[in-house]
């Protein structure tokens, strides 16, 4: 078989230790990795032309299988626990060697030259190889896509070895089972076993800037969206998968800077990525229109099913997964900010899906208040992000992206407070979970009401609001809101039973406060001031 590239092959691929260069693509177009999923099988196409594929036993990441090497390096500066788990040298080359010994053995690669973060200051040159050209399409859609100049001298800093098809012996290898996902720092390079699940890539990255922008260039590396204004006002939201960051970012009046991963500089704020990675469960042309017309030629979706006998996606069948998803190039949305950078935010959005339907739809914060919900990072667990959750379930995560911060909280949430704090940034909460009872008795948020509550708020009409103090949490509830009926905005006052609401709230406090005892050592009394009451 004859092996077509689009331009010549790296020099160095031999020196990495891929023995078979002839049967290696290098740099393939979307068209040719999408043909080439199609030969062997592994994808179909919808009716709008995107590739629709599995990812196999994996449809979420496996934080519990994944680990970074405990070396010179990071053994002082990483924050050890439950995400960052320790892994010796030792068991990194055993890994390293079965990697590569498997990959030389399969009868085609697919390699990808690509690169991290839109801020030229900050640029990561990042190389993927591929068992699956499924995967390097997705590597494509995710990173930013160098041009064919630049190709001719890359030199890669990272690089991202994935073998999905290899099953780890966990005794001989270190693991826990036959899959993992290893960050090696000393040797600049993540090993991908085990596993299809192509988000595993990317937040492997994002683990790695988490570590090297704040710790090496004093950068807030931040699990975020972000959108620009046409006067140039940037506003980003934090939040957990499932969130609404992705949806609520992608606003067809504002131009999207990115929506998942950014730094944010003395100067303004950077995407890392060259694409969206989007939840399609319950995806509907009129909701989100942007994503929904992003599924098209280029575009791939993981582990949804079709409408029997049509190829047409059924976006409310979570059979395989609640956590379905489409990645594709940024330009894919129509108002895509290019190159995807904006200036200092003025509003920061902190989106809680709260199963308890406790927290207020939009709250304002004060100083104290943003640092101690951003260390909190409450949320609900949506089903199907990670393996084995299946219905929501109440979380807190760290600076909202535990799982991918390498060093520790206090210093994500350090450097925000003292950003937040020098450019007089507003901080808003916005629940976009239930309203009117908790998950199971009340419902959920409409969407349109967050949209307009969060329009309010960039366009200054919360400003001169009336604000009420929500009696448990302290947080300032306005009266009222353009587009929003009144009598949602206090959220007690949607429950039948308001003694319950009480219960509930004090509830959910006493949660709050359990989960802060890790980190009432390292911040101020303004922030220990601004906990909940029980």
């Amino acid at each position: 078989m004859s092996i077509s590239v689009t331009t010549a092959l790296p020099k160095d691929l031999s020196r990495m230790g891929l023995k078979h260069t002839d049967r290696i693509h290098y740099q393939s177009t979307p068209e040719d990795l999408v043909q080439h999923t199609l030969r062997i099988g592994e994808g179909v196409l919808n009716d709008t032309g995107a590739l629709v594929i599995k990812t196999g036993e994996f449809t979420g990441r496996a934080p519990k299988d994944k680990f970074i090497v405990k070396d010179a390096i990071t053994a002082n500066s990483v924050h050890w626990n439950e995400f960052n788990q320790p892994i010796e040298t030792r068991y990194f080359d055993i890994i390293h060697k079965k990697i590569l010994d498997y990959l030389n053995e399969r009868n085609e690669l697919w390699v990808r030259d690509c690169q991290a973060c839109a801020d030229p200051r900050y640029r990561m040159n990042i190389r993927v190889v591929n068992e699956k050209p499924w995967n390097n399409l997705f590597a494509y859609n995710m990173f930013l896509r160098p041009e064919e100049e630049q190709l001719e001298e890359f030199s890669p800093e990272w690089t991202i070895l994935s073998a999905p098809g290899l099953k780890l012996d966990p005794h001989e290898c270190g693991v826990r089972q036959q899959n993992a996902a290893i960050v090696s720092f000393a040797h600049r390079m993540i090993l991908i076993a085990g596993t299809g699940y192509t988000g595993e890539t990317k937040k492997g990255i994002f683990t790695v800037l988490n570590y090297i922008l704040p710790h090496d260039n004093n950068v807030l590396s931040m699990h975020c969206s972000a959108n620009i204004g046409d006067d140039g006002d940037t506003a980003v939201f934090f939040g957990l998968s499932g969130t609404g960051k992705t949806t609520l970012s992608a606003d067809p009046a504002r131009k999207l800077i990115g929506d998942d991963e950014h730094g944010w500089t003395n100067d303004g704020i950077f995407n890392f990525e060259g694409g969206c990675y989007a939840k399609t469960i319950n995806l509907t042309e009129e909701k989100e229109p942007e994503i929904y017309h992003a599924i098209r030629p280029g575009a791939l979706v993981e582990n949804v099913r079709f409408f029997p006998g049509t190829e047409r996606i059924n976006f409310d069948d979570a059979g395989i997964t609640e956590n379905t998803r489409v990645s594709y190039p940024l330009d894919f949305i129509s108002n895509s900010q290019e190159p995807s950078v904006g200036g200092l935010p003025k509003n920061i959005f902190f989106l809680t899906c709260d199963a308890f339907g406790v927290l207020p739809p939009i709250s304002k914060l004060s100083p104290g208040q943003a640092m101690y919900q951003f260390i909190s990072g409450y949320t609900a667990k949506v089903a199907g992000t990670e393996a084995g959750v299946t219905e929501p379930k109440p979380t807190f995560s760290a600076c909202f992206g535990a799982p991918f911060l390498p060093l520790h909280p206090g210093r994500y949430a350090e450097m925000l407070g003292r950003k937040m704090e020098e450019h007089k940034v507003n901080v808003w909460m916005v629940n976009t979970g239930w309203t009117g009872g908790a998950y199971g008795v009340g419902n959920r948020m409409k969407l349109s009401y967050t949209r307009a509550m969060i329009t309010a708020a960039l366009e200054g009409k919360l400003d001169n609001a009336e604000f009420s103090e929500h009696p448990v949490f302290g947080v300032a509830i306005p009266a009222n809101c353009p587009g929003v009926p009144s009598e949602i905005l206090d959220p007690r006052s949607t429950w039948e039973d308001q003694v319950a609401y009480d219960d509930k709230a004090h509830y959910l406090a006493s949660l709050f406060i359990k989960n802060f005892e890790k980190y009432k050592d390292g911040v101020s009394a303004e922030v220990l001031a601004s906990a909940p009451k029980p």
